[in-house]
């Protein structure tokens, strides 16, 4: 249990800063709305959908790859680092010389040809992002999780003063709303007709922060360029990277396809670009679970390779995915059957009418989940094409329902359709990981578990409480039945693990 304990741990360390960071950018969005137009906040959200792609395009799949080799035995970790580190910088200065060279016609090919400034600091924003994440790879394989979110959060704390002191500080006092008499000081490095493209420099700048940051870890780099060393990395990480463009397809495309498919009146005041915002602001409360994923997998990657060198690695990555899945069904849980709770997060009226798709996204993402832990088996055997060809089928499954139910049901339907791509790719994984590297997860009781959190959920929407305070009692209670039902069955688990 001592190894479960420590993967919580750096699982807590990791998803506090994640989560604040989340929070903090997520309390931005009013900010940006008070003063953007709809087409300015869509020239916002357009980019950084690019920039998802190249991420992964950047990445070419090597910090999964850094892992990998790093715990084999004898690994020489330092060159390891060495020559990943160098094989990175040269192609982000490649990628990003090619972006800057043709950024005329980039510019055009996706539909933005008025941003080209814009584009090029989103290219060296990319290379930034490639190189920090190989010493921040170091970080997570060295269970350095207190200086890794540490300056995480340093860096997301930075940008979000940055946006507060130029969005709400100077624009009031730009607007003489207050402190009319600073004015002639803040003019000299504000200017209104900026007011798209500050976004994009403070996020190059706390980027560029980054490397001083990592000072200690890039310190000990040794440029050691070998193409024939990295040739096995980029065989293991090309299909990770093919997963992740898979993945963006799953996350993203649901919303392009919306924009085109959605019936004119499907929602009655409701222009395709309403019914996206409506669904794209309740989308993000399904960030929570999602959070709760991300920080697990910050701790969890690392984890599963070093333990599958252990007698009983199997067993514990068993251990390890019921209690996600148990922690995940109440996050599901609590969160289903409190929505009222979180419509403040909203702000608006007008988008309470999309919460319906909040508990299918928050099960989607719970499945999503648990495919990252069953697909650690074909990371560990180096059959990452089997992932390959699961996110790609994951893509065709999203492409498939879009637009079969956006017709028909709306957004609803995207939200049907991700959760049906993500519990497919799950059981898919699941299946073939029996086959080649199996681990006795307790299937019925995880399932158990799960439906006991839909079930409770379904009682919340079926059980009708007018008063405010019994229907909180209520919803309270339902959440405290799924707790003592987890500790009488686990607890004498717990008993004989200590």
């Amino acid at each position: 249990m001592s190894v479960a304990k420590k993967l919580v741990g750096q699982t807590a360390a990791y998803g506090l800063s994640s989560i604040i960071g989340r929070t903090l950018n997520f309390l931005l969005f009013p900010l940006y709305l008070g003063i953007f137009a709809p087409e300015d906040y869509g020239v916002i959200n357009g980019l950084y959908a690019y920039v998802g792609f190249f991420n992964i395009l950047f990445a070419f799949g090597l910090e999964t790859a850094f892992f990998r080799y790093a715990n084999q035995p004898g690994a020489d970790r330092q060159q390891l680092f060495n020559r990943v580190l160098s094989f990175i910088i040269c192609s982000s200065v490649l990628l990003t010389s090619v972006i800057l060279i043709f950024i005329n016609p980039i510019s055009r090919l996706i539909k933005f040809p008025n941003q080209q400034l814009f584009i090029g600091w989103l290219a060296v924003i990319l290379a930034v992002d490639a190189i920090t994440s190989i010493p921040f790879a170091r970080l997570r394989l060295e269970n350095k999780a207190a200086k890794f979110a540490g300056i995480k959060m340093l860096n997301v704390l930075i940008t979000v003063a940055a946006n507060v002191f130029i969005y709400w500080f100077c624009y009031n006092v730009y607007q003489e709303n207050f402190l009319a008499n600073l004015k002639p000081v803040i003019s000299k490095f504000y200017f209104p007709e900026w007011k798209l493209g500050y976004i994009f420099l403070i996020n190059l700048v706390a980027n560029l922060l980054l490397i001083p940051l990592l000072w200690r870890e890039f310190s000990t780099f040794r440029f050691s360029l070998d193409f024939t060393f990295m040739i096995p990395l980029l065989r293991y990480g090309y299909p990770i990277m093919l997963m992740g463009f898979a993945g963006i397809v799953n996350e993203l495309l649901d919303r392009i396809l919306l924009l085109e498919l959605l019936p004119t009146n499907f929602y009655p005041g409701l222009t395709s670009k309403g019914a996206l915002g409506v669904y794209g602001g309740c989308y993000k409360l399904a960030t929570f679970m999602t959070l709760a994923i991300q920080a697990f997998r910050y701790a969890g990657e690392p984890f599963f390779f070093a333990q599958a060198k252990e007698k009983n690695s199997a067993n514990t990555f068993a251990l390890v995915t019921k209690w996600f899945v148990i922690v995940c069904a109440f996050i599901f849980l609590f969160i289903s059957v409190n929505l009222e709770d979180f419509k403040f997060l909203l702000r608006q009226p007008s988008y309470y009418q999309g919460m319906a798709v909040i508990p299918i996204l928050l099960l989607a993402n719970l499945f999503l989940g648990v495919y990252y832990n069953v697909s650690t088996w074909f990371k560990l055997t180096d059959k990452t094409y089997f992932g390959t060809f699961i996110s790609f089928g994951g893509a065709a499954i999203t492409i498939i329902l879009n637009i079969a139910l956006i017709p028909v049901l709306g957004y609803i339907g995207c939200a049907w359709a991700t959760l049906v791509c993500y519990f497919s790719m799950a059981v898919t994984c699941y299946y073939f990981g029996q086959k080649y590297y199996p681990v006795p997860y307790p299937i019925i009781t995880m399932a158990g578990y799960l439906a006991l959190a839909i079930g409770l959920v379904y009682a919340s929407w079926y059980v009708s409480v007018s008063d405010f305070l019994w229907r909180h009692l209520f919803h309270l209670g339902l959440c405290g039945i799924y707790l003592v039902i987890i500790v009488l069955i686990e607890k004498p688990a717990l008993r004989l693990s200590r």
